[in-house]
C-alpha cells in the first residue's frame, strides 16, 4: 500500500481526494491547520466524514480514523520536517493555501506564511526524504492579465492581478528550482473556479445558495457580465487520482531551452490546466442555482472587483493527452448535487 500525504486535507478539494484515494487503495495522511478563515466546523464536519473524531485532537498529535490525520501547520518547518522522516511518504499532494483573491488585498501577509514559506517547507521535506511525486495546486488566477483565451500552460503569467496570484506563480517557480536542483519530480495543476458539495462558504456557489435560500439580496460583480471555466470537484480528484502515479521525467524531448515552454523542462516537472474546457456566463450559474433551489434571487449588481478578471477558460488538451480524462459534469448536474448536500449540511452545523 502506498502512502500518500494530503495538505489541506480538512479543505474542500482535500476531503474529497482523501475519499477517492482510500477507495483506490491508498494510505492516507492529512494535514491541516484548522484555521479560522471560514467557519472551522465546516472543516471538523469534513473531517469527520473522514472517521476522525475531531474531538481528540491537538497540536502534532496523530488520530487514526480512515486517515491519519495531524493537526500542523504548512509554516511549522521543524515538525513538517519531523513529519517526512518519520512517514516515509510515496507521494506528496498539497493543497493547503491561504486562498482568495479577495482577502488577499486585507491580509497579504497570510500568503507569504501559508503559501511560500509553507510550501518551501513541502519542498524541503521532498528534499531530504524523496518521494516519487509531488503534485500540488496552483490556480488559474496565474493568468492575470492575460487575455490569450483559452488560457494555454505554454503562455507566460508574468502579470498576476492579486498576492494569491503572485504566491501560486512563486509556488511554480519553486517546485521548478528544487527539481531542478534535487530532481524532485513535480507537477503544478493551475485549478479553475471548483465546486461542488462541502465546497467552502467563501465561494460565489455558497454564497448565492445561502442568500436564495435565506431570501436575501446576494451581490454579482460586473454587472453579471463575467463568465467562469467552471469544474466539478470530482472531475478535479479524479485528474490528480490518474496524475499521481505518472511522474514527470528529466531531459523532456519536447523542451527546448532556446525557446523555452513555460509547462515542461529538462528538469522533471510540468504544468496542467484543470478546467471544464467550456466557461460558462455567470448569470447562468446563477439562474442553475435559483432552478435547483426553486427560487428567484435578490441579486444586487456591482462593478468588477480589485484583482478579478473577467473570464477564464481552459485548455485542457495536454491534460487530456497525459491522463486519458477530461472533465465532463455539467453545471446543472453540478449545482443539484452541491444545492442538495448544502440543505443537509445546515441542518447538521446548526
Amino acid at each position: 500500500m502506498e502512502k500518500i500525504l494530503i495538505t489541506g486535507a480538512a479543505g474542500f478539494i482535500g476531503h474529497h481526494l482523501s475519499h477517492k484515494l482510500l477507495q483506490n487503495g491508498y494510505e492516507v495522511v492529512g494535514i491541516d491547520n484548522i484555521n479560522d478563515y471560514y467557519d472551522p466546523n465546516l472543516k471538523l464536519a469534513r473531517l469527520e466524514d473522514l472517521g476522525v473524531d475531531t474531538s481528540k485532537i491537538e497540536y502534532n498529535k496523530p488520530i487514526q480514523g480512515k486517515i491519519k490525520f495531524i493537526k500542523l501547520d504548512l509554516a511549522d518547518k521543524d515538525n513538517i520536517l519531523e513529519l517526512f522522516k518519520n512517514e516515509k511518504f510515496d507521494y506528496v499532494m498539497n493543497l493547503a493555501a491561504q486562498a482568495g483573491v479577495r482577502y488577499s488585498l486585507i491580509n497579504p501577509h497570510s500568503y507569504v506564511d501559508s503559501n511560500i514559506t509553507g510550501f518551501l517547507n513541502i519542498l524541503e521535506g521532498c528534499r531530504h526524504y524523496p518521494v516519487k511525486h509531488l503534485v500540488y495546486a496552483s490556480s488559474s488566477s496565474v493568468y492575470g492579465l492575460s487575455q490569450e483565451i483559452p488560457f494555454k500552460t505554454s503562455s507566460h503569467t508574468d502579470h498576476p492581478l492579486a498576492m494569491y496570484a503572485a504566491s501560486k506563480k512563486a509556488n511554480e517557480m519553486m517546485a521548478h528550482s528544487y527539481s531542478y536542483l534535487y530532481g524532485i519530480p513535480a507537477t503544478g495543476l493551475r485549478f479553475f473556479t471548483v465546486y461542488g458539495p462541502w465546497g467552502r462558504p467563501d465561494m460565489a456557489l455558497h454564497i448565492f445558495t445561502k442568500a436564495i435560500v435565506e431570501d436575501k439580496e446576494f451581490e454579482v460583480f460586473n454587472h453579471g457580465n463575467m463568465s467562469r471555466d467552471f469544474t466539478y470537484v470530482d472531475d478535479i480528484v479524479e485528474s490528480v487520482k490518474r496524475l499521481i502515479p505518472k511522474p514527470p521525467k528529466a531531459d523532456n524531448p519536447d523542451f527546448n531551452p532556446e525557446k523555452p515552454n513555460p509547462a515542461i523542462s529538462s528538469a522533471p516537472y510540468q504544468l496542467f490546466n484543470v478546467g471544464n474546457n467550456s466557461p460558462v456566463a455567470l448569470m447562468d450559474y446563477v439562474h442553475a442555482v435559483e432552478k435547483a433551489l426553486g427560487k428567484k434571487g435578490k441579486i444586487v449588481y456591482k462593478g468588477m472587483q480589485p484583482g478579478d478578471v473577467q473570464s477564464t477558460y481552459a485548455d485542457v488538451q495536454s491534460l487530456f493527452d497525459y491522463i486519458d480524462f477530461k472533465p465532463s459534469t455539467t453545471i446543472e448536474e453540478g449545482i443539484k448535487i452541491f444545492v442538495d448536500k448544502y440543505l443537509e449540511l445546515q441542518e447538521k452545523l446548526k
